[in-house]
Order: structure tokens, then C-alpha cells, then sequence
């Protein structure tokens, strides 16, 4: 008998569109024809040569077609049998499709597609073929059918030849998981179906980190009596080794009609997510499905719930391994960190270490085999850099540590933005200078320590080392351990003024005076031109200032008044002696009437004072100074809100690090961006 003709009877433009689908889409569809027809097992095999991919062939041991359906199936769309229940005819299964359009699918591959199929009737097997070319979309060649060996079975071949082009995406190293995140709920629901890719099984479960299911809030469509209730839920499943992550829209089932890039960020995280409803099952019936932005604001409302699902999950799981991580560097002993942070700087300064420090170990893989004492040392190092702000973080993330470049300007960042690098540092500065106050006291105080400490060479070389600001912050160090003379180019050079200097500065008596260290600053610009000097002159602490001591210092502030080269009425200078105790008759002359306690001099034009003081009056200064600062900067990092600012900016590296650090935080904005 001769081969039957017949055409299809829709419109050509429709047929195009329908003929048209992404490679993996494509190949898909030919797939859920299968095990919608009760297959078992479904092969997918791929034809190429050296130069390049020439047929693709989808096999199937399903129930087949018989001949005398088959115009009925091919002629037009909307004849799929499927259309007559929700179920497969043999296993009961439940079907993907109903419209019989996804066998056109196949001409989305190449120019011409043909079904080999086989069925049983009358107890007898049959086989004959159906042709479509994507030249002539309405033409549909069906031969007539033919006794088959009984051995064969049911099933369908489609072989789709003269390919477009050659699909990479079809390639096993690539399509294996791609068809594994489509059909992964499928597959897992039917135990009894196989998919092969070029004789690799498809499974999941293997393939699958974890599966997890949330419940979300109906959605309601209509009004009044013809209202509609749609269940909503999200089925989520994290691959081990997934390339991409996908947003599948699905029916109340799970079969995926639709696959989405998702617009938002899981950093580290690759997974598939489907969003299951009857909702979905309705627009897709409807044709709507394709452009539900515009027609369906309810679904769109949906997935934005269904993204801050699915970024809360990751974050959650974040929030469990950082915590675990640090956990762990504390039971090492690596930790660099040994109490709890308490002030809001110490919290600050925590949090942005826990988010440098979890970004490299998560970018350095050698870190966490490493021995103990070289985890603690880099540990260490990370956060003397973070102390030390931006420029030295990035030395050490860049030519330490060596990390990805993109992850060297994040972690920078964080101490870039919100003043957090002055916060930190300036809050570590304090508190080693605090540290340094009370570390003096206990040297010049104790009984068996400062009988010891001598003047010059160790209490003069302690504070002069970059600890002159124990006599107030707004003094720079500008002579140290110099005679008078040198005193006298040091003044002359920030006044400004031509003197010659030919002669040395000498003392009352002629002799040369060493100045332990002048401290200068210029007076504020209001008063411009004005500048004060300090002279301190240091006693070792078990030394008594008495007499002597005070007409050395005065000698000083004589010198001053004399040298006419000195003179320059802008200026001020204050000399101070300071030791631990005064005797009796300097406690007298540092109480003079009409005088502040502890001035013993001050020049009849009031620019040249003479003080005593003694070490706990000068740290107890000090030590205010500092601790007003250290809360002014705990009041900074509150009122700023410093901890929610990197909340906020850097949600991706703070998730799980010091989530208790941060009270009351403002909620994030909900959405898919």
C-alpha cells in the first residue's frame, strides 16, 4: 500500500513558533512524550563526527501509537490522546502534556524529524513511520503499517537529522545535568523510569546536595462566585556540581514549563528551584504562561516570595557553616580573638574580621590543612591589617595571602566605606595608648621598679618614642634630648623669622642647658601666626623635685625671656618638671596665691609659665583624655549605625558572621533584584 499524505491543519506562523525552542527545551519534550506513554526507559543518543553533530536520536520502550490514530494526533493540535485524562493509559502516571505539541519540538533541532513507531493490536506488533519536514510544517508523511518481530516490543525512535547546528548544550559532559535539574522531580517520584545520555543514567539523586519543600500563600484568581484558590509550593534542590542555577515554573506536578535565570544571588550556592501550582497549569493551558508578566501580576508576586525563600535558606545554611568555621579556629586555638567583643568598636571590628577571615578560607584552599601555628600566625596577621585600615589589608590579602583579585577589593571595601577603617583603627589606637598609660604608672610607681628607671636613657627613650601625646594630643615632638640652641632653630623655623644664629643659647649662670623635649603647635587659624612651645623636663621617679629641680626648669624659661633672639610676643611657651613627688618647699611654690596649682612662674607679659607637676597628675590627664575618646567612639559605631551599615551593604559576606552583634536591624528590601 501506498505511504499516506496528509496536512495539519493550523496556521504556518503558529507552527514556526511551536517549532522553535532552546536545545535542551527541545530535547526535553521528546522526553515527556515518552514516559508519558508509559516508557521505562528512554535513550538519547548523539551522532557526530570530527566536524560535526549530525543526528540526534530519542528512544522509547513505551506503548507506542497505532496507525489509524495517527492523523488524528499529527493533523491538528489539541489531538495528543492525553487531551481525554490527566493520566497515562497503562502505569496510571501522571501527564506532562495535553496539547500534542511538544513532538514539534523536535523540528526545533534540525530540518527534518522522523518517528519510527511500534504498537501491539489484535495481539500482533506493527511498525510504520511518520516524516515532517521544517520546510513544509503542515506536510506530514505516514507510511503504512508493517508486521514487526514480536521480540522488538512497543515503543517509539525519533531520529531529528540535518541539524541546525552542533549543540554543545546537547553534549553528555553538559545535558546530563541539565536533563537531571528537569526531570529530577520526576524521577524521583517514578522509581521505574530511566533516562539514558549516551548510556549515562540519569540520577539525581546522586546528583543532589539536598531537597527541601516550602509551602507558600495561595493564590486567589477571580471574584465572587467564580473565585479560585491555587495552592503554591516550592520544591528546592542544591546539586553538588552544577553549572547553572534555574527557576523552573511548573505545574501543581512538577513537570516545568518554563526555566528562568534567576535574578538574584545564592554566592557558592547552585541549585533548581520549582515553583509548583495549578495557577502555573492554568496561564500554560491558556497560552499565557510566555508573557505572565503582563497578564499575571499574581505570579510575579509569587516568585519575588519564592526568591526570598530560597536567598533565606542559603543564608541560613551561611549562617550554620560560618559558624561552624569559627567554632572550629576557636577549638584550634587559633582564633585570634580570646573574649567576646563589649563595646559596639569591639563588635564592629569583629564582624569585619569574621567576614575577611571566612573569605580566606573559603578562596584558599591550602588554608585549612594547614598547621596550627601557621593558621594562627596568618589569623593574627589578618587582623593586626584590618587594626591597621584598608592600605594594609590589602598588602597583606594581595602579596600575603594572594588572594582573587575581585575578593581583594570586597574585603577592602568593607573598611573603605562608613568611616569603619577610623572607627577601628582609632578605637585600637586608644586602647593601646591606654594600655601604654597604665603600663608607665605600674613602671614608675611600683616600689622595686622605679628605684631603677633611669631618666635619660630609659624614661626619656619611652616617651620619646612616638609617646609624646601623654602631654596632650595638639603638640608635635620638635626637639629631643638638644641643647638650647637647638631649641632656638627650632622656634625661629616655625615663626618664620631671618635671625642669625651665631652664638649658642646659654643659661643664667653660662652654662649650656639640655632640653629633655620641646613639644610645639601651631595656635588655630583664627589666631594665625601664633604658636605654643612646651618644655618638659623629666625627673627620674624616685627622684623628689625640690628647689634644685625648680631652678634648673626656670633657668630655662629665664633663658627665653632674655635671648632677645627668642622674643616674638605670638608666642607662648610653657616649661614643666615632672616626677613622681615634690618635697616640702615645692609643695609651697606650686601653691602660690592667686596662681593655679602647680604654676610656679609666669612672665610679667603672660607668654612664658614655669610648671611643676607630677606623674599621676599628668597620666591621670592623660588617661581621661583617652577614655572620653573610647567612648565617643562607642557612641560613634551606635549612632551611626556602623554594624547595620554592613549589614545592609555586604548582606552576601555577613551572613552568619556575629548576627548577635547587630540589635534591632532594619529589615532588608524584599524583591528578585
Amino acid at each position: 500500500m501506498a505511504d499516506t499524505h496528509f496536512r495539519v491543519q493550523v496556521e504556518r506562523d503558529h507552527l514556526k513558533k511551536l517549532s522553535s525552542a532552546d536545545p535542551v527545551k527541545a530535547l526535553s519534550e521528546l522526553i515527556w512524550n515518552s514516559v508519558d506513554a508509559d516508557a521505562t526507559r528512554v535513550d538519547i543518543e548523539i551522532e557526530s563526527d570530527d566536524f560535526a553533530m549530525r543526528s540526534i536520536t530519542v528512544r522509547d520502550n513505551g506503548h507506542g501509537i497505532p496507525q489509524s490514530d495517527i492523523k488524528e494526533l499529527f493533523g491538528k493540535l489539541g489531538g495528543s490522546w492525553k487531551r481525554n485524562g490527566n493520566r497515562s493509559k497503562g502505569k496510571g502516571r501522571i501527564l506532562h502534556g495535553k496539547e500534542g505539541k511538544g513532538r514539534l519540538k523536535a523540528l526545533a533541532l534540525g530540518r527534518s524529524a522522523e518517528w519510527t513507531v511500534r504498537y501491539r493490536e489484535d495481539g500482533k506488533l506493527f511498525w510504520y513511520k511518520v516524516s515532517l519536514l521544517k520546510d513544509d510544517l503542515v506536510d506530514v508523511r505516514v507510511t503504512e503499517p508493517k508486521e514487526a518481530e514480536p521480540a522488538l516490543g512497543t515503543g517509539v525512535e525519533v531520529v531529528v537529522s540535518e541539524l541546525d547546528r552542533t549543540y554543545r548544550s546537547l553534549e553528555p559532559a553538559k545535558s546530563v545535568q541539565s536533563l537531571s535539574e528537569i526531570f529530577a522531580l520526576y524521577l524521583t517520584g517514578y522509581k521505574d523510569v530511566s533516562i539514558y545520555v549516551e548510556a549515562e543514567r540519569l540520577d539525581p539523586n546522586k546528583a543532589i546536595e539536598e531537597k527541601v519543600s516550602f509551602d507558600l500563600d495561595s493564590i486567589i484568581e477571580g471574584e465572587g462566585e467564580e473565585v479560585k484558590t491555587h495552592s503554591v509550593r516550592l520544591d528546592l534542590i542544591e546539586w553538588k556540581s552544577a553549572i547553572e542555577r534555574w527557576f523552573f515554573l511548573c505545574g501543581v506536578h512538577g513537570f516545568p514549563f518554563q526555566r528562568l535565570a534567576p535574578r538574584f544571588h545564592t554566592p557558592g550556592y547552585r541549585f533548581s528551584a520549582y515553583l509548583k501550582s495549578s495557577y502555573i497549569d492554568d496561564l500554560q493551558e491558556r497560552g499565557e504562561l510566555d508573557f505572565a508578566d503582563l497578564v499575571a501580576p499574581a505570579l510575579a508576586e509569587t516568585q519575588d516570595a519564592a526568591a526570598e525563600i530560597i536567598k533565606r535558606h542559603f543564608d541560613n545554611k551561611d549562617a550554620e557553616a560560618a559558624q561552624t568555621e569559627i567554632a572550629q579556629w576557636k577549638e584550634e586555638e587559633v582564633y585570634p580573638f580570646r573574649a567576646e567583643p563589649q563595646s559596639p568598636v569591639e563588635k564592629a571590628e569583629r564582624k569585619v574580621f569574621d567576614i575577611v577571615a571566612l573569605n580566606v578560607n573559603k578562596h584558599l584552599p591550602d588554608f585549612k590543612v594547614q598547621s596550627k601555628k601557621s593558621k594562627a600566625l596568618q589569623m593574627r596577621m589578618l587582623r593586626q591589617a584590618i587594626e591597621r585600615g584598608p592600605d594594609e589589608l590589602q598588602h597583606i590579602l594581595t602579596e600575603v595571602l594572594d588572594l582573587p583579585e575581585r575578593t581583594q577589593k570586597e574585603m577592602s571595601k568593607l573598611l573603605e566605606e562608613a568611616d569603619l577603617a577610623n572607627v577601628i583603627s582609632a578605637a585600637r589606637l586608644v586602647s593601646d595608648r591606654l594600655k601604654f598609660a597604665h603600663g608607665l604608672e605600674a613602671l614608675i610607681f611600683n616600689p622595686d621598679t622605679k628605684k631603677h628607671l633611669k631618666e635619660r636613657s630609659q624614661l626619656h627613650r619611652l616617651i620619646a618614642e612616638n609617646n609624646t601625646w601623654i602631654f596632650g594630643e595638639e603638640f608635635h615632638m620638635t626637639v629631643d634630648d638638644q641643647s638650647l640652641t637647638e631649641v632656638l632653630r627650632k622656634h625661629q623655623k616655625l615663626i618664620g623669622k631671618e635671625t642669625m644664629i651665631d652664638r649658642p643659647v646659654t643659661r643664667v649662670d653660662g652654662k649650656v642647658g639640655i632640653v629633655d623635649l620641646m613639644l610645639s603647635r601651631a595656635i588655630p587659624r583664627q589666631r594665625e601666626g601664633e604658636c605654643e612651645h612646651l618644655v618638659v623636663e623629666l625627673k627620674r621617679p624616685s627622684c623628689k623635685i625640690g628647689s634644685a629641680e625648680i631652678n634648673q626648669i626656670e633657668e630655662y624659661a629665664f633663658a627665653v625671656i632674655e635671648d632677645e633672639r627668642f622674643r616674638h610676643l605670638k608666642t607662648r611657651w610653657s616649661f614643666w618638671v615632672i616626677s613622681n613627688e615634690l618635697d616640702e618647699t615645692a609643695k609651697r611654690k606650686t601653691r602660690q596665691h592667686n596662681s593655679p596649682p602647680g604654676r610656679v612662674y609666669m612672665s610679667e607679659e603672660g607668654n612664658v609659665e614655669v610648671w611643676v607637676k607630677s606623674w599621676a597628675e599628668v597620666l591621670a590627664a592623660c588617661k581621661s583624655r583617652m577614655y572620653f575618646v573610647q567612648k565617643k567612639l562607642n557612641a560613634n559605631v551606635d549612632t551611626e549605625s556602623a554594624l547595620r551599615y554592613l549589614k545592609n551593604t555586604y548582606e552576601k559576606h555577613l551572613v552568619g558572621v556575629g548576627e548577635e552583634y547587630v540589635d534591632d536591624p532594619e529589615p532588608a528590601d524584599a524583591g528578585l533584584s
